[in-house]
């Protein structure tokens, strides 16, 4: 198995071990982001702001890999309420385009560092 491993400082770096995201072959797989501003590494406040946050962090991250979130087959999300479910679709139709890729959406009690959605991706790209 050949990893290449994807880092861009246009994302948060990592607060735990584990990369940014690993390409094998033609998959990217994509570690969870949460609304962390890259530059400082601090929360933004509210949840729109961190939906943003977290799609612009996947979308940095993506671009890292030589692709786009429209490369994307499957994203993640967790939200610690579900109630934002509405506003995760109306922000994500920002960041990809139909034919839309697979995706789950989880409820969860807690994410780190008190975020209120963390997201992660799996991309084929090539």
């Amino acid at each position: 198995m050949n990893r290449k491993i994807i880092s861009t400082p246009a994302a948060p770096a990592a607060i735990g071990i584990y990369s940014q995201a690993v390409q094998v072959g033609n998959t990217v797989y994509m570690s969870g982001q949460i609304g962390l501003e890259p530059v400082s590494m601090q929360m933004v406040e509210g949840i729109d702001a961190q939906i943003v946050r977290v799609f612009d962090n996947l979308k940095a991250v993506a671009e890292a890999a030589g692709a786009t979130l429209n490369d994307a087959v499957k994203f993640n999300i967790y939200l610690t309420d579900l109630a934002n479910f509405a506003k995760v679709n109306e922000i994500m139709a920002r960041y990809v385009v139909p034919p839309y890729p697979a995706r789950a959406a989880v409820g969860v009690k807690e994410l780190p560092r008190g975020a209120l959605v963390e997201a992660d991706a799996i991309l084929v790209v090539g």
